[in-house]
């Protein structure tokens, strides 16, 4: 966490100044802290009317997205996706959206063009890839449509993403070089070591540009990488091992930080590939490891999940910093001492997430079932990344379908170029793709409809995005930030159930199965839409009336 911290300091100057990305989450919660502060200083009846009015709408959106969020959660009132499934010929093929208010936000606040990318890859993967895989390597015996479609997709069509990512990071790194060459020079000259110059006093650089000075972030990363160390010889037990998966974590950890923060800008933190990221690390560690180690070695795989660890937390913390410095950027904060607030916030997470995970363990099991936890949490995530790292130990691995996605992104790479070059509006971010391609089609759906509702706003009233959206923004923050809320408080009878086995898990629940299936959600998340798109129309209109606010 701390190196995911650490890591985004000389990213936020190339991510957020340079790259002018739209970071979703941190525009929506800087569009709340903006209501906030012109109720505060502008008490005049027409600034108060504003402030009330897009208070009201922020509580009326967090309330839909938290109760559609209870509805489905937590009553099992429906379904989460309409999905569906059919055989075609000796394959299969696949349709869905998921019936998330939170998505479709998302893909409000980034746009169409954006939402449209990350659609374009689910089409991909699953209506292109998804049946040409099926009719080559065969469909599982006896499973459903359904099923099968889901077997492909994460046994064969998730390694193609993962190959795209890998392709894709490189490639991203690569095009932000100068402006993160920029961020360590000014982090340089900041600590007096740039040339001859003194470093410049506080008063002579911007108040709203100053990140920590470069032995703020020098100092921790020193300790981080030793304690990787000292944490890593006792399971190799070899010192200059120990020191050489340091060095693929630290590597990585840049990499994987980087291409997170890039991602969180592009499409939001919750579409987010942390797992994507942290997949590709254990492919490329156990690699190395193997090479060093050998084939078949005990504790190969367990090695390179400790350093699949510390990139996951690092790539995660990376991308939510900068939705953080982000809104800061938009609300006039100063960066360093966001960043000091930062590393508290690590600090805290780690103190309270070991006995929550502990608890979970005790009580439900994680991953495997055993006699004791016949029921365990299914964690798909890391049961794939275990299985990954010891794939490659035990030398089985679908090479080819990663060298099918690192074409695929060469390909997207070259292609974006060309767009580049004639000067089109569209752009084909290669890793916008490439998120797509890994994650489930219906949460990228969900993306498309929400991007297609932003431009159907933005067409009605006749002006561009940010004219017209701000109302928009305020309701797509609301549903985002209702549904998270809610999300957490029904996560919290697990905790209590932990504590105390007499309450039960899941008190509202009032259906195992949903007995209608999706439909209820489908009427539910359309009218959710429709009061999105009339909400933000109807204030975009009001506020071009002349002598309105």
């Amino acid at each position: 966490g701390l190196l995911g911290v650490l890591f985004t300091i000389p990213l936020r100057r190339a991510l957020i100044l340079e790259a002018k990305l739209r970071f979703p989450e941190g525009v929506a919660t800087a569009e709340v802290l903006k209501v906030g502060a012109r109720g505060a200083s502008d008490l005049s009846a027409e600034a108060v009317a504003r402030s009330l009015s897009g208070v009201r709408r922020l509580l009326t959106a967090a309330v839909i997205g938290g109760l559609v969020k209870l509805g489905e959660s937590g009553c099992r009132l429906w379904s989460e996706a309409l999905e569906g499934a059919g055989a075609l010929g000796r394959t299969v093929i696949y349709g869905g959206v998921n019936l998330s208010p939170a998505l479709i936000a998302v893909g409000y606040i980034v746009g169409l063009n954006i939402a449209t990318v990350v659609f374009l890859g689910g089409a991909l993967g699953w209506l292109v890839l998804l049946p040409v895989l099926g009719v080559m390597t065969g469909l599982p015996d006896g499973a459903s449509a359904p099923a099968a479609a889901r077997f492909i997709w994460s046994s064969q069509v998730r390694y193609v993403g993962i190959g795209a990512m890998l392709v894709g990071g490189i490639w991203t790194l690569t095009r932000l070089r100068a402006p993160i060459a920029a961020g360590l020079q000014q982090l340089w000259n900041l600590s007096g070591r740039g040339g001859d110059r003194p470093a410049p006093s506080m008063t002579e650089i911007l108040r709203t540009d100053r990140d920590a000075p470069l032995p703020w972030l020098l100092v921790p990363l020193v300790v981080c990488l030793l304690s990787m160390v000292w944490l890593y010889q006792p399971v190799v037990g070899s010192t200059p091992v120990a020191v050489l998966m340091m060095g693929i974590m630290a590597v990585a950890a840049f990499l994987f930080a980087s291409v997170a923060a890039y991602m969180a800008g592009l499409v939001g933190s919750s579409s987010n590939p942390v797992s994507g990221v942290t997949i590709a690390t254990i492919l490329g560690a156990a690699l190395l490891l193997v090479l060093v180690l050998g084939a078949g070695h005990p504790t190969g795989p367990a090695a390179t999940l400790l350093i699949g660890a510390v990139v996951c937390c690092a790539a995660a913390m990376g991308g939510d910093n900068l939705q953080d410095l982000k809104t800061g950027q938009l609300v006039g904060a100063t960066p360093w001492k966001q960043q000091i607030m930062q590393v508290i916030g690590v600090l805290a997470g780690a103190v309270v997430l070991a006995p929550v995970l502990s608890l979970l363990q005790a009580k439900y099991g994680i991953g495997d079932v055993t006699a004791d936890h016949p029921h365990p949490l299914s964690a798909p995530q890391a049961m794939l990344m275990a299985g990954l790292a010891t794939g490659v130990f035990g030398g089985k691995l679908p090479w080819s379908l990663v060298g099918l996605g690192a074409l695929l992104g060469v390909g997207i790479i070259l292609w974006d170029e060309r767009l580049r070059v004639r000067g089109a509006a569209w752009r084909l971010p290669v890793l916008a793709v490439a998120l797509g391609i890994y994650l489930p089609l219906k949460l990228s759906a969900a993306i498309f409809l929400g991007g297609l509702v932003a431009e159907m706003v933005r067409h009605r009233t006749g002006g561009s995005a940010d004219e017209s959206g701000q109302a928009g923004l305020l309701a797509a923050a609301g549903l985002v930030t209702g549904e998270a809320l809610m999300g957490i408080g029904l996560a919290l009878p697990i905790a209590v159930a932990a504590l105390w086995p007499a309450f039960p898990s899941d008190p509202l629940q009032i259906f195992e199965t949903p007995p209608f299936g999706p439909w209820p959600g489908v009427l539910v998340v359309g009218a959710v839409v429709l009061w999105l798109y009339r909400s933000a129309s109807a204030s975009a209109r009001l506020s071009q009336t002349p002598g309105r606010p």
